[in-house]
């Protein structure tokens, strides 16, 4: 029996599983491709194939002691992200409960986006949940699995509501760079910190039963996230636009229009009370490694 299975084992979950096998567990992430099995077997643990959503392979999953259910629905639609989401998570909790071994913990990765649009203003654990889309929506639904249906098959659930994930391939230095930045607040977590706070949730015991909102010390407004990250690529200012402006492009999809229309300030303060140690407490630090590569890039 494994100690952790990692369902979707992706961007997070090659972290997670990487930060957990360096700390000595025996580690097994699922992928539904084979091309995705052979990124876990090269980040240094077990593979194991199987498409979630189907009965025989959610039966052949791997015994574990910890779960954690990272799956993506590949930014598809409300129903593709309800398959995953909700209906397989569902199935899976269920089939790991039924079993000789149950699971003594289940960690769900959600999303700030639960929250819905606060006009800028903090939220935390006990903010209710404003869901503003079909998906958004859903993984509401999937937290609701997470933390009440799994304890009725006798595994503890916790919920990770991550905000913007960003590091290696998805700093998007360009997109502040050059413009234009449309205002509005910025909540981010690295990703060596969304799977750190997952494995310390884990491995130091806390939280069951409860969410716990992983983001960073400094929600930051994009315009002084831009201008400082320019000057520390020795560019000059990107120009930049009001909320105004960007929504008067007719162009704009009602998917975007509904981001920019969504503001808030993320706190960390319990997930700190647990006393987990970020490894990049901001993005000054975050961003280091892509700012010098950008600028020796840019020195050659």
């Amino acid at each position: 029996m494994a100690d952790v299975v990692i369902l979707g084992c992706g961007y997070i979950g090659l972290e997670l599983g990487t930060q957990l096998t360096e700390a000595g567990h025996d580690v097994v992430g699922v992928r539904r491709s084979e091309s995705g099995c052979v990124a876990i077997e090269d980040a240094g643990f077990s593979a194991h194939q199987a498409d979630l959503t189907n009965q025989v392979d959610r039966e052949q999953l791997p015994d574990a002691e910890w779960l954690v259910f990272a799956a993506s629905s590949g930014g598809r639609d409300a129903e593709a992200a309800n398959a995953i989401y909700v209906e397989a998570l569902e199935a899976v909790v269920a089939q790991y409960g039924s079993r000789e071994s149950v699971p003594d913990r289940l960690v769900y990765t959600s999303s700030t986006g639960v929250y819905g649009d606060h006009d800028g203003e903090w939220v935390d654990e006990s903010t209710p949940l404003e869901p503003t889309t079909p998906k958004t929506e859903v993984l509401v639904e999937a937290e609701r699995i997470a933390l009440e249906a799994s304890p009725s098959h006798g595994i503890d659930g916790t919920v990770a509501r991550f905000s913007g994930l960003y590091g290696p391939g998805r700093y998007r230095l360009e997109r502040y760079l050059d413009g234009p930045v449309t205002e509005g607040y910025l909540n981010m977590v690295h990703r060596a910190d969304a799977a750190g706070a997952v494995a310390y949730l884990l491995t130091a015991d806390c939280a069951r039963g409860e969410a716990v909102v992983v983001t960073d010390d400094e929600p930051v407004d994009k315009w002084e996230f831009a201008d400082w990250l320019a000057a520390e690529c020795d560019l000059e200012s990107p120009p930049k636009r009001t909320k105004q402006q960007r929504l008067a492009d007719d162009e704009l999809s009602a998917a975007a229009r509904r981001r920019i229309l969504t503001s808030k300030r993320c706190s960390n303060e319990y997930l700190r009370t647990l006393g987990y140690p970020f490894e990049h407490p901001t993005y000054r630090s975050g961003y280091r490694t892509a700012i010098e590569a950008y600028r020796a890039e840019t020195d050659s």
